[in-house]
């Protein structure tokens, strides 16, 4: 079921992951890359819901921004008379919106701070008509400021982690954690982009992330868009660039962290940073602060999303395997910290010990 308006674009040399408009949010439809630059406008937080689940918007920051404004297009559109029927309608639309991917905290980070303002705007005024407008303009507000804050974010952490990568150095990325994860810019990519910017020649990687294909509809899209040199790999082909010194670096993106810096990333992540290690290659996360979850001690914590087997038996609607056979698809993996050379974050880079690192950084 399609709930957005298509809007084809056609030689665009920018593009915006998502953005609020008077119309509703609109967003770039990744289901549809690179063979289409197709951009959809919902007018509903049902469709906003449907949007993150079925991936047309994907990556935790990304993932968070929409959550926001799903929140706040619910809030926009509602029809309460009461402070009563307010609430209600604000529990029935988190609610809808948090149960639409479980890994990425961020989705949950924007929910829980998008709570904290739809109570604080409440308290703004007595009169019970004027309490719900100001309330509503309040989490329009607040969305987009979270948009505004991620893309800030992105590029503080691109200037930090742009020092540990080398000239004339070839890196290595795992799915997609460039602007079309997040409001813009980039966490993995952003940092390659910052390196460029400071006139780093810096050549990419980029392995297919299978099943999803990420890496190749996603990845290699962006840095092509941006003239980035990038090289397109299959999945099983990392160990053997790294084996042959191809590969100076690996960085990648994350949909969680825990407190002792366990990440959970893209499904095969975890067999990247095994294979830097033993090709004595450094492995590097960049992720904001918000992916960060202080409340958890380990990755053995983090609920890991399991999604449909078609995704496997099916390549670009194609069957590829015979139907009857089973399938397994967790769409993520934990990395054991000890693999983990560096997480960049916009306060800073944290190195092991991370449970003091990492504390360190929220302390700023």
């Amino acid at each position: 079921m399609v709930y957005g308006g298509e809007l084809r674009m056609e030689n665009r040399g920018t593009f915006k992951t998502i953005e609020w408009t008077d119309a509703g949010v609109r967003m770039i439809d990744q289901t549809r890359l690179p063979a289409a630059e197709v951009y959809r406008n919902y007018t509903d937080y049902v469709g906003v819901a449907e949007a993150i689940r079925s991936m047309v918007i994907r990556g935790a920051p990304a993932i968070g921004v929409a959550a926001a404004m799903g929140i706040a297009l619910g809030m926009k559109n509602s029809v309460a008379r009461t402070e009563t029927e307010l609430r209600a309608e604000f529990e029935t639309i988190a609610e809808t919106i948090s149960r639409t991917r479980p890994t990425a905290v961020n989705l949950f980070w924007a929910v829980k701070r998008m709570r904290a303002v739809f109570e604080e705007s409440l308290l703004r005024s007595a009169a019970e008509l004027e309490k719900i407008s100001t309330t509503k303009a309040c989490l329009v507000d607040e969305a987009q400021r979270i948009l505004a804050e991620d893309i800030a974010v992105n590029e503080a952490m691109g200037r930090h982690g742009a020092a540990l990568l080398d000239d004339s150095s070839t890196v290595l990325t795992h799915c997609n954690a460039g602007a079309l994860a997040t409001g813009g810019y980039g966490t993995a990519l952003g940092v390659i982009r910052a390196a460029v910017r400071q006139g780093k020649h810096i050549r990419v990687f980029a392995d297919e992330t299978r099943p999803f294909l990420q890496g190749a509809r996603l990845t290699a899209w962006e840095l092509a868009k941006d003239g980035i040199p990038v090289t397109l790999i299959t999945d099983n082909m990392a160990g053997h660039f790294m084996r042959q010194r191809q590969i100076q670096a690996a960085i990648v993106g994350a949909d969680r962290i825990a407190a002792n810096g366990d990440v959970a990333n893209k499904i095969g992540t975890y067999t990247v940073a095994v294979l830097a290690r033993e090709n004595k290659i450094p492995f590097y996360v960049a992720a904001p602060l918000s992916t960060i979850d202080m409340n958890i001690v380990s990755g053995e914590e983090i609920p890991i999303e399991e999604r449909s087997g078609n995704e496997v038996k099916h390549l670009a609607g194609v069957s590829i395997a015979p139907q009857e056979v089973a399938t397994r698809n967790p769409a993520f993996d934990v990395t054991p910290h000890q693999y983990v050379t560096a997480i960049i974050t916009e306060q800073g880079i944290a190195r092991e010990p991370y449970t003091e690192s990492l504390s360190t950084l929220f302390a700023k």
